[in-house]
C-alpha cells in the first residue's frame, strides 16, 4: 500500500455559496428504529416542500437532507426480497445476546449489518430537484465513495453485478435505497473501523463466498479515523449533487 496523505480540499468559492441546497446532519451513534424515524420525518418535509406542479423552476430550491451517523446497538437489517431472511444465520435469539438486533428494513438490496465503525449515510433527496434517476443515483454513489477511498490511497471499484463498492473483490460499502414520490431514503454503509466478525452473523448482501472489507483492514495504522473519513464523504457528496444540480437547473432552464 502506498503512502497517501488525503486529497481533501478545501471547498472552492462556488461550495461555500452552494452548501445550503442539502443539510448535512450528524446524528452520532443511534438507534436503528431512532434514524428510521428521522429519515420517515425528513421524507414527508422534502415531499412537502415541492413547488405545485407547473410551477416555475427555481434554482434555490433545496434537495434535502444528509444524515451520518453509527447504529448503536448493532443491528442486521433484512429487505423484503424473497428469500434474504435465509441469509441471516442466526436466529434472533441468538442475535440478541450478541447484542445485535435484526429488523425488516423497507430498503432495496438483501441482508446487511451496520453497527459501530460503520459510517451509515442516510440521504433524504429529491431526485427530480437534482435530475437524477435511480440507476444514475446508484452511481453517483458509488463514485463519490470510491473518490473518497481514493482520498486515503485505496483503491475502490465497482462491480457490474452487484451494487456497492468493492476493494480487491471484497466489499467495502453496501448500499439500498427506497424511492417514494422520487424522494430517496436509505443510502450507503462504509466500513471504517467495525469489527468484521460481525458479518459472520449474515451472508452480507446474499452473495456467497464474497469477503468484506474495511479502511482499517487495508491500511492498518494508516487508517483514517471516522471523523476524517465523515469529512471526505461530506466533501465529496456535496460536490457530487451541486453538480446534479446545477445540471438539472440548466436543463430546466433551457426547455
Amino acid at each position: 500500500m502506498m503512502d497517501f496523505a488525503p486529497d481533501i480540499r478545501p471547498p472552492s468559492s462556488t461550495e461555500k455559496d452552494r452548501t445550503d441546497l442539502v443539510d448535512f446532519i450528524d446524528l452520532g451513534r443511534i438507534s436503528y428504529a431512532h434514524a428510521y424515524a428521522i429519515q420517515k420525518e425528513a421524507h414527508e418535509r422534502v415531499v412537502a416542500a415541492r413547488p405545485a406542479i407547473g410551477a416555475p423552476f427555481s434554482a434555490a430550491l433545496r434537495a434535502g437532507a444528509v444524515y451520518f451517523l453509527e447504529h448503536h446497538p448493532a443491528v442486521v437489517t433484512v429487505s423484503r426480497r424473497i428469500d434474504a431472511q435465509k441469509n441471516v444465520l442466526f436466529s434472533q435469539e441468538q442475535l440478541a445476546q450478541r447484542g445485535v438486533e435484526c429488523v425488516e428494513t423497507d430498503r432495496g438490496g438483501d441482508v446487511t449489518w451496520h453497527g459501530p465503525g460503520q459510517i451509515v449515510v442516510y440521504l433524504i433527496l429529491d431526485l427530480n430537484r437534482l435530475g437524477l434517476r435511480v440507476n444514475g443515483y446508484l452511481r453517483m454513489l458509488e463514485a463519490v465513495v470510491i473518490e473518497t477511498l481514493a482520498d486515503f490511497g485505496v483503491v475502490g471499484e465497482r462491480d457490474p453485478t452487484a451494487t456497492g463498492v468493492w476493494v480487491n473483490g471484497r466489499k467495502i460499502c453496501a448500499m439500498g435505497v427506497r424511492l417514494s414520490r422520487w424522494v430517496s431514503m436509505h443510502g450507503i454503509a462504509l466500513n471504517v473501523n467495525p469489527d468484521l466478525k460481525q458479518f459472520d452473523l449474515i451472508v452480507p448482501c446474499g452473495l456467497v463466498g464474497r469477503g468484506v472489507t474495511s479502511l482499517e483492514k487495508e491500511l492498518s495504522s494508516k487508517a483514517p479515523t471516522l471523523a476524517e473519513v465523515k469529512k471526505a464523504l461530506e466533501l465529496r457528496l456535496n460536490r457530487a449533487l451541486m453538480a446534479a444540480a446545477e445540471s438539472a437547473a440548466a436543463a430546466g432552464s433551457s426547455s
